[in-house]
């Protein structure tokens, strides 16, 4: 299997969609980490609002569902990374299906902008929520193969954009020959992360709300659901290192693959975690009506582990030490009137 490090020149330019997010933000640093000098990060955000910003990279404020936006993106690119959708945890998803849905825009204009830009390599970052949900009621979930997308009952709005791109995605390799790589992400989460403002997911939410019951004296939590659905959750350094291997992997072209953590714990367990890492106990309230999602999600790490000899093996407990140190610093820098990431 080969890597970007013996794959790309240092100086080929590599092209990421989303860079001012969570995730497209790690993945910038990550390349230039690995000593890449030409990388070109997009965003639709303002500059300030980026989530990270790597030095030595250009940066361009740009709403990439735009197809002249695109084709400015992909000028001179050898290799894409489309990161860039309209996303947040569960409650933006179930509350806003049309805006997830409109990421389709972006990578309808991107691949093509790619193809026709005459990039070697393009990645697409998919879902889990591209699963049929018929397989996913029980908490005791078995654990999803990647060809349990099929027959398809994806997550209404979100994970039926991600099922479609997918296509995009295998149709370009199978009719142009664009070699395309297609991740199916299992909740990442880590330092850097959206924390706050609805976006969040569980881990970063759970997070701000025992550091605020510690710093309120209000030792309470609220846990949408029954706190009984499980899932896995993958932390932020196995996802940028998967997503690197799974690009430079050629038996993986168009080929969706999970990428995710096999650590299925339930959110009672995940507060339970977040509880002893913070030093505290909290009584718990259970909102019934809030989002929730499906009951149950856990990857089947079988097929990644048969192709790259790898799966993402960071455990919970230590990729939530970092991301509870790192929320409960922005927490304090806010309630200190400093400027931090929502």
């Amino acid at each position: 299997m080969e890597t970007a490090k013996t794959e790309l020149k240092k100086d080929a330019l590599i092209v990421i969609g989303g860079a001012g997010g969570f995730i497209g933000g790690a993945l910038t640093r990550y390349f230039r980490d690995q000593g890449f000098t030409r990388i070109r990060a997009i965003d639709k955000k303002s500059l300030p609002e980026w989530y990270q910003r790597t030095p030595g990279v250009e940066c361009l404020c740009m709403d990439l569902s735009v197809e002249d936006n695109c084709k400015r993106a992909c000028e001179d690119a050898v290799e894409v990374y489309n990161l860039a959708a309209d996303m947040g945890g569960m409650g933006f998803i179930e509350r806003f299906r049309v805006e997830c849905l409109r990421s389709i825009l972006i990578n309808t204009h991107m691949i093509e902008s790619a193809y026709r830009a005459g990039a070697t390599r393009y990645f697409f970052s998919s879902s889990a929520c591209a699963y049929n949900t018929d397989l996913q009621k029980d908490p005791n979930v078995r654990a999803l193969k990647e060809t349990d997308a099929y027959p398809a009952m994806a997550e209404r709005g979100y994970g039926w954009e991600k099922l479609m791109s997918e296509m995009f995605c295998q149709e370009y390799w199978a009719e142009r020959g664009l070699k395309t790589a297609i991740a199916r992400f299992h909740n990442v989460y880590g330092p850097f992360g959206t924390w706050d403002g609805g976006r969040e997911k569980a881990p970063a939410a759970i997070c701000r709300k025992v550091i605020e019951a510690k710093d309120t004296g209000k030792h309470e939590i609220v846990i949408w659901g029954n706190g009984d659905q499980t899932r896995s959750f993958m932390y932020i350094d196995d996802c940028v290192l998967g997503i690197d291997r799974i690009t430079h992997c050629d038996d993986l072209i168009a080929t969706p693959i999970n990428l995710g953590s096999s650590e299925l714990v339930s959110i009672n367990e995940l507060v339970s975690i977040t509880e002893k890492i913070g030093g505290i106990k909290l009584n718990r309230e259970y909102d019934l009506e809030a989002p929730q999602g499906v009951a149950g999600r856990n990857s089947d790490n079988t097929f990644i582990q048969k192709i790259l000899g790898w799966e993402p093996d960071t455990s919970l407990a230590e990729g939530l030490a970092k991301t509870y140190a790192w929320i409960e610093k922005q927490y304090m820098d806010r309630k200190a009137g400093k400027r931090t990431v929502s």
